[in-house]
């Protein structure tokens, strides 16, 4: 489990912070987004679960989605697949509320404003979303969700 071992062997306490879509579930371009039937990348999402049982580790879901009603789809399967998840760490933000914003300034914004002593690690897939984050934020880690995968 080299992403597991890589998080053991730092010291401080960490908040990684996870996106979905792409990284513990299924994305495919070509299809509608019907969240309530993507595939669990099981892999992942075993070798996340044990994370989450890290002491010096904070385990949060970082996703963006459409329309505000898929938050709660979202949430459901995390519910189903991943309830390791905790509900209070888990924070999936619409495009519909913040209007005019793709994925990566959104998620930017949101990680410009979560304020903690701990080190703050990213894994996410959009190549995108790593770029545009690396380019404003110094002191967080960014990984590519292939990280996880041994």
């Amino acid at each position: 489990m080299h992403f597991y071992n890589l998080l053991n062997e730092i010291d401080d306490n960490i908040d990684l912070f996870i996106d979905m879509d792409g990284v513990i579930s299924s994305y495919d371009f070509g299809k509608p987004l019907d969240f309530k039937n993507k595939r669990p990348l099981t892999t992942n999402i075993n070798t996340l679960r044990k994370i989450s049982e890290m002491n010096n580790v904070n385990l949060y879901i970082l996703s963006v989605c459409r329309k505000d009603n898929e938050i709660e789809i979202k949430n459901n399967w995390l519910d189903k697949f991943a309830p390791f998840f905790e509900k209070d760490k888990r924070f999936v933000l619409s495009k519909e509320t913040y209007t005019g914003v793709t994925s990566a300034e959104l998620k930017l914004m949101f990680l410009k404003k979560y304020n903690t002593n701990n080190r703050i690690i990213l894994v996410d897939d959009d190549n995108n979303v790593l770029k545009t984050i690396s380019k404003s934020i110094d002191n967080i880690q960014l990984y590519q969700d292939s990280e996880l995968i041994d």
